[in-house]
């Protein structure tokens, strides 16, 4: 039986800064996304039927049903070729589940590309990322990979040039957090203190320390707009902060809604050493240490291709 594997990467932002509340029920975004080295697997096996089953360390978190964000990814796709197709999508869980990390977006944008291969459809790009668009904001960035900036909802693209690489650390806690719940409190907690919110804005210097490579600016410049909302539904993790900032982290930033924390190092080894420091916390699940940009996922065939 041929199948489609692909690898699909998590991501970091190292800018979120959140808008206004619009009418829709959502807010203008600037969000500067950055891909890194913690991938899923999605393997798109031919079926009769979209069905999914799930695997590793996250498995037991996902959901194997209609609110699986890849198998509305694979009937999106059919849908838009105009055809009823198959595929058994299995899951390889390696990016945490409600982490803020876009695990589940990871897996929609794996599933459009394994199976618009699987299938034959031929699909461009361009097409994959209409598609990306309308089954959640982080979505399109989980289909590009690299450096990008967003904006609307976060699904509006331009890629951002780096130089080098980046050293990350992450602290996975324990439990998730629900990103609809962080941005409720977010808007309770500007109401409460009764600010006018502006009107986001890229911030320069940060994306000319992602230009440059220069990870000490890029680590000063870190922000993220959920943070504060974050900290108040998982208080623990103001610790988990300060640990990773007293073994000498260049920024450390709650990543997206929450609740992994993620950390800029310096390099390579300071980033595995700031991992291991990392998850003796009893905050902290798992840590981990990668790097970033990295791409998105591209397709490999387990079998010739019919």
């Amino acid at each position: 039986m041929s199948s489609v594997t692909v690898r699909v990467p998590a991501k970091v932002n190292v800018q979120l800064s959140v808008g206004p509340l619009r009418d829709d029920g959502y807010h203008d975004l600037v969000n500067v996304f950055h891909a890194v080295s913690v991938f899923d697997e999605v393997v798109a096996k031919e079926s009769d039927h979209i069905t999914v089953s799930v695997v590793g360390e996250w498995a037991d978190q996902v959901p194997v049903d209609d609110g699986n964000l890849a198998i509305q990814a694979a009937r999106a796709l059919a849908k838009h070729a105009g055809r009823t197709y198959g595929a058994h999508l299995v899951i390889h869980k390696s990016i945490p589940v409600a982490g803020g990390m876009a695990g589940g977006s990871a897996d929609a944008a794996g599933a459009l590309v394994a199976c618009n291969e699987l299938w034959g459809l031929g699909l461009p790009f361009e097409d994959l990322m209409e598609i990306a668009g309308d089954l959640g904001s982080d979505v399109p960035f989980s289909l590009l990979g690299g450096t990008a900036v967003g904006t609307g909802r976060g699904e509006q693209l331009s890629e951002l040039p780096t130089t080098g690489s980046f050293h990350w650390a992450f602290a996975v806690a324990q439990g998730g957090l629900s990103t609809a719940e962080v941005y409720a409190q977010c808007d309770r907690q500007r109401e409460s203190a009764g600010v006018e919110v502006p009107w986001p804005q890229v911030d320069d210097a940060l994306l000319e320390a992602l230009s440059t490579g220069d990870a000490a600016t890029l680590g000063a410049r870190l922000t993220n707009d959920l943070q504060a909302a974050a900290l108040t539904l998982r208080p623990e993790l103001v610790r988990t902060l300060d640990a990773g900032r007293a073994e000498g982290a260049l920024g450390a930033i709650v990543s997206g809604s929450g609740p992994t924390c993620a950390f800029l190092a310096a390099d390579a080894d300071h980033a595995q050493r700031l991992a291991d420091a990392l998850s003796q916390l009893p905050t902290c699940r798992a840590a981990l240490a990668a790097h970033g940009p990295v791409p998105g996922p591209r397709p490999s065939w387990s079998s010739p291709r019919p």
